[in-house]
């Protein structure tokens, strides 16, 4: 299969909304409907990197994107949730995942045929209050939520994990500032531990408040990551060659102009051969 994982660490705050809501928050982020966890639509990750096709200048933006009346070479899914970053009592935060986040990722490494081993995670038996793995011992406070620590994070979650962040300083954190927490609980924290901004429009002249709005944006440091198959292999190196080492960088959802949806990339191709479909290429 002729597949890409993108890993996406947020540089900044990360904006990509589901519209307005009826709720108290004006502008919420995207959630996955069964879940709740924040999400990218893919729509919204290929117009990134189609627009960064067109800033460099490429020839064969078309081709890989497509037209209005014509698919294209390349097709993007969904940036999924993988760490969240979560205040944390002792020290700056935490990086949180669950046992189906991880699920999730070892799945989608294995569907990209990636040399990825991802360990399945059992948790320790639920109590009260709840588990966590992290480093450290004793309680672990997030947010305004008590954990206990039950053990380490295994290394292996911690090796696999590393490939997605492309700054190694950045990375050498995962050992000391990854915990993995129940599904219920990541659930609560993609509810209750996102961050929620207060923006307003003033008035030119008299500065008076036109329109104050609350809005939900992913915090910087956040993982996702999105997966992208080519019909051919050209099209896999041309979107490996959209992010050199020089220049990793990709803007994703709203309030560009205020500095949001930067993040760092790291590209990661398949070692599987092309799969061929039946009557044609793959």
């Amino acid at each position: 299969m002729n597949a890409i994982m993108i890993g996406f660490l947020a540089e900044s705050s990360i904006h990509c909304g589901a519209g307005r809501s009826a709720g108290i928050i004006d502008l919420p982020v995207a959630r996955e409907a069964a879940t709740d966890y924040p999400f990218i639509a893919g729509s919204g990750v290929k117009g990134a990197l189609r627009d960064r096709a067109q800033r460099l200048g490429r020839g064969d933006t078309e081709a890989l994107f497509g037209k209005h009346d014509h698919a294209g070479k390349l097709l993007i899914s969904d940036a999924r949730l993988l760490l969240l970053p979560v205040r944390s009592l002792a020290g700056a935060y935490r990086w949180v995942t669950s046992p189906l986040l991880l699920e999730r990722y070892r799945r989608d490494c294995a569907r990209c045929g990636l040399p990825v081993a991802v360990p399945e995670i059992t948790m320790p038996p639920s109590g009260d209050p709840p588990s966590a793995l992290s480093h450290g011992q004793g309680k672990l406070y997030l947010e305004e939520r008590e954990l206990t620590i039950a053990g380490p994070c295994p290394p292996d979650v911690i090796e696999a994990l590393g490939p997605l962040i492309r700054h190694p300083d950045t990375r050498k954190r995962l050992a000391t500032q990854l915990a993995i927490v129940g599904d219920d609980e990541l659930a609560w924290f993609c509810r209750y531990a996102v961050p929620v901004q207060a923006r307003n429009v003033l008035d030119d002249d008299t500065k008076q408040s036109n329109n104050l709005w609350y809005e939900e944006s992913l915090p910087p440091d956040t993982l996702l990551y999105t997966l992208v198959v080519a019909r051919d292999a050209t099209a896999r190196s041309a979107v490996a060659e959209m992010f050199p080492a020089s220049d990793p960088y990709l803007q994703l959802g709203g309030n560009e102009t205020v500095g949001h949806g930067w993040v760092a990339t790291t590209v990661h191709t398949s070692t599987q051969p092309t799969i061929q479909r039946a009557g044609g290429a793959s």
